[in-house]
């Protein structure tokens, strides 16, 4: 979900101390006993879509250690660069504001998302995607700026 401010991303993740699952599961969004983890960015820009895990070695990053199923965080961000780059022709650019940038990435099954942000935050439930829904719009809607 995300509007032009922020972005809320929920997905399901294996809770901690619990055995891994053997094999994949179709979870459907009503099933309501998922640990679920909802992340909330604020910030500057994102992607989502692909590649999915069968076609990950086409990314960009692949050659560096990214890989499906999991979070990364990647330093020295040549998006970054570019976005920065891409604003340097506003007449009140400030290069300073792209230092504190984040570039993270989050690959999945099915897609990968990726965003520039400011800051994160990270919340874990246990329920259904269906049920996340209002939560979510709450979130998004947090502190925005009018």
């Amino acid at each position: 979900m995300a509007d032009e401010y922020v972005v809320v991303l929920a997905y399901y993740i294996e809770a901690y101390g619990r055995p891994l699952r053997e094999a994949p599961q179709i979870i459907l969004p009503i099933d309501n006993a998922e640990d679920i983890a909802i992340v909330r960015f604020e910030g500057h820009t994102h992607i989502f879509g692909s590649p999915n895990d069968e076609a990950f070695s086409g990314h960009p990053l692949a050659s560096r250690g990214l890989t499906p199923y999991g979070a990364f965080r990647i330093e020295n961000s040549s998006w970054i660069r570019q976005l920065e780059s891409m604003n340097s022709v506003h007449p009140n650019h400030r290069p300073e504001q792209y230092r504190t940038l984040q570039h993270l990435v989050f690959t999945f099954h099915d897609s990968t998302f990726e965003c520039v942000c400011e800051r994160f935050d990270v919340r874990v439930t246990r329920g259904s995607t269906q049920d996340l829904i209002p939560e979510m719009v709450k979130l998004l809607y947090r502190d925005t700026p009018t």
